[in-house]
C-alpha cells in the first residue's frame, strides 16, 4: 500500500531547538559577569533545573505530555485544559529563578537578583532564536501536494503555539497540527498517533512518522503501526530495543525514501 500521508516531529526535527536552547544558555551565562565562568554555570543550571524539576508533583504529568525542564524555564503555561497546567502556570516564575538561584549557588554565588535576571535574559534570549534547519522548507515544499501532512509535537500547546508563531512559514503546510498538551497524552503513547491518523483518514500502513527521538517519535510510531524514519543528525548510537525502520542523516534522504515506500 503506497504511503499517502508523513507525520512529523517538530523540535529537533523541523525546528532547531538544541541551537535555540544552546545559545539561550550562552548568552545569559555570560551575562553573569567576568568572575563567573559562563560554561561552569551552564552545567550547573541545567543539572538544578533537571532535579527541581523532577521534584515538583507535576513531574508525572509533564513526562507524561512531554515537557522537558528546559522547555520550563521560559514557558508560561498559559493554555491547556488540565488542571496540571494551572499549576506550572503558578510554578513556572519560581521554578525559573530558583533553577538559576541554584545554579548560582553550586558556583559559590549567593545573589536573588542576580539569578531573577539571568531567569528572565534566559527567557527572552531563547524567545529570539526560532531556528528551522534550512532544508525544512525545500522538504516540506516538495511533499506538499504528494502526501498528507501532520505535525505531531510533544509539549504545552501555549509553548508549542509560540514555536509555531516564531516560524509562521512553517503552519500553511499542515493539514493538521496535533499538540500533546492539548490531546492529553504524548509520544509515545500510541493513541496520540492513531488520533493523528483519524484526522488524516489514513490507515498505519499508509503513513510514515519521523522524527528525531527513538524514545518518543519512534517507539510510539512502530506501537501504533507505522512506518518511522529516525532522523540521525548527530550520529547518536542506535539503541538495543527500539528499531526504526529507516534511518537518516538529513532530511533531504526523505524524500527519495518516501518514493519508494
Amino acid at each position: 500500500m503506497p504511503i499517502s500521508a508523513v507525520l512529523f516531529d517538530l523540535d529537533d526535527t523541523l525546528l532547531w531547538d538544541d541551537r535555540s536552547v544552546e545559545e539561550a544558555f550562552r548568552s545569559a551565562c555570560e551575562a553573569a559577569g567576568d568572575t563567573i565562568d559562563p560554561q561552569e554555570l551552564e552545567v550547573a543550571v541545567r543539572k538544578e533545573a533537571s532535579s527541581l524539576y523532577e521534584s515538583y508533583e507535576t513531574f508525572p504529568f509533564t513526562k507524561m505530555i512531554g515537557i522537558n525542564p528546559y522547555e520550563a524555564l521560559w514557558a508560561n503555561f498559559t493554555a491547556g485544559e488540565q488542571p496540571e497546567f494551572r499549576q506550572l502556570e503558578q510554578l513556572a516564575p519560581v521554578y525559573r529563578k530558583e533553577s538559576w538561584r541554584r545554579g548560582l549557588a553550586v558556583l559559590g554565588v549567593e545573589d536573588e537578583a542576580l539569578a531573577e535576571t539571568l531567569a528572565t535574559k534566559f527567557a527572552a534570549e531563547r524567545r529570539k532564536r526560532p531556528y528551522i534547519y534550512e532544508e525544512t522548507m525545500h522538504v516540506l515544499e516538495q511533499l506538499r501536494g504528494q502526501v498528507k501532512l501532520l505535525l505531531l509535537t510533544n509539549g504545552c500547546p501555549a509553548l508549542q503555539q509560540e514555536k509555531l508563531d516564531g516560524v509562521p512559514e512553517l503552519i500553511p503546510f499542515f493539514d493538521h497540527i496535533v499538540i500533546s498538551g492539548s490531546f492529553g497524552k504524548g509520544k509515545p503513547d500510541k493513541e496520540i498517533f492513531l488520533h493523528a491518523l483519524e484526522l488524516l483518514d489514513v490507515t498505519p500502513e499508509q503513513a510514515v512518522m519521523v522524527g528525531d527521538k527513538l524514545t518518543t517519535d519512534i517507539r510510539g510510531g512502530l506501537a501504533a503501526g507505522l512506518t518511522t524514519v529516525w532522523i540521525n543528525r548527530k550520529g547518536r548510537a542506535p539503541s538495543l530495543d527500539i528499531h526504526p525502520d529507516h534511518e537518516i542523516n538529513h532530511l533531504e534522504e526523505l524524500l527519495p525514501l518516501v518514493q519508494s515506500l
